[in-house]
């Protein structure tokens, strides 16, 4: 249930509101805008006595939520979520993920080492990349394959940070590793394979670090948006959604890139869209269209996997793409961003 306030409305009104609600079991989020607060209302509605809300001062109307997404639905909250990423080091910028400019993240699956890491981190960072990825516990298929360097692979990130100057985004697969890996991130990664666990969701929902929700293989939107609901329901406002390409009959691309989900996904919720053409295609030359596509349907971000050397790479090579195709990619992004009236960060 939602409770629009009048313009102008006091805060003491907001909070009179806010304790009548929790007096009967609710939770209350409020959401304040340029013109309008808007507070939502969330658990058993049927507890609720509109007439007694409808009458409290300040009130403009009282409206009920159809959509089961309320913290991450654009009813609750009208107003675009920019994300802020402080700088990693003092004298650099910041970032604001969900405004204008558009945010590439960058770097290989896995990290293999930390020469290769610091390297391309600051080749990365001299082509225009906003933030590092870079794997160091690994979801595989397979229990043989490399399953990443662990605590050692988020040390190198870290230094990378301090040394280079991006932020780091990486993935945490277990609840217990959580607060490890905040330590490290200033982005944490929940995965496809991890989209629909709810303990993960709930610990990096109590966390103080922004996470990105990458869509499951087969999952909904509405699937995606749900769990961002689990994330933010554990007082978390800083949830990124990624398109990352869903399981379909096709067997020439690795996955498909569903573009559509971005208006979508944009017009249902008021959270950043992160598109990942890497994993959406599987293959290199298949990268820089969608990631123009994605930007021209109005992605805030891209995840785009960068490797010094491809062929040698220990996870993904035949999606990465080599520094060059990087650079040249960020040439024609920085285009079409304009062309949309946007720009890359």
């Amino acid at each position: 249930m939602i409770v629009v306030m009048q313009k102008g409305a006091e805060a003491a009104q907001v909070q009179a509101i806010s304790e009548l609600a929790e007096g009967w079991g609710l939770k209350v989020h409020v959401s304040q805008g340029e013109e309008r607060i808007i507070i939502g209302l969330i658990g058993d509605e049927t507890r609720v006595r509109e007439p007694a809300l409808e009458m409290m001062p300040g009130v403009e109307k009282v409206m009920p939520v159809l959509k089961p997404y309320k913290r991450a639905g654009t009813e609750f909250h009208p107003e675009r979520t920019v994300i802020k990423i402080p700088p990693a080091r003092h004298g650099d910028r910041g970032l604001a993920i969900g405004g204008p400019g558009v945010v590439v993240m960058a770097g290989p699956c896995s990290v293999e080492g930390r020469d290769m890491i610091l390297s391309l981190g600051a080749f990365l960072k001299g082509a225009g990349a906003h933030l590092l990825r870079g794997g160091a516990f690994k979801p595989r298929t397979s229990p043989y394959a490399f399953q990443g360097l662990g605590v050692e692979g988020l040390r190198y990130l870290a230094e990378e940070r301090s040394v280079v100057g991006l932020p780091v985004i990486t993935e945490v697969m277990d609840t217990r590793d959580v607060e490890m890996v905040a330590e490290f991130a200033d982005i944490i990664q929940v995965g496809a394979r991890n989209m629909q666990n709810f303990n993960l969701l709930k610990a990096v929902g109590r966390c103080n670090k922004p996470v990105m929700l990458k869509r499951g293989l087969a999952s909904s939107l509405e699937e995606l948006l749900m769990s961002a609901e689990y994330v933010m329901s554990e007082g978390n406002p800083d949830v990124l959604l990624c398109e990352r390409g869903i399981r379909t009959f096709e067997r020439l691309t690795r996955n498909t890139l569903d573009l559509s989900a971005v208006p979508v996904l944009k017009r249902e919720s008021h959270l950043p869209v992160v598109v990942d053409p890497s994993h959406g295609t599987g293959h290199w030359d298949l990268v820089a269209p969608m990631a123009k596509a994605a930007v021209a349907a109005g992605a805030d971000g891209l995840i785009l996997e960068v490797h010094p050397d491809p062929s040698r790479a220990i996870s993904d090579g035949p999606q990465s793409l080599t520094p060059k195709r990087f650079k040249e990619l960020m040439v024609d992004l920085e285009l079409v961003a304009r062309a949309v009236g946007r720009n890359l960060y």
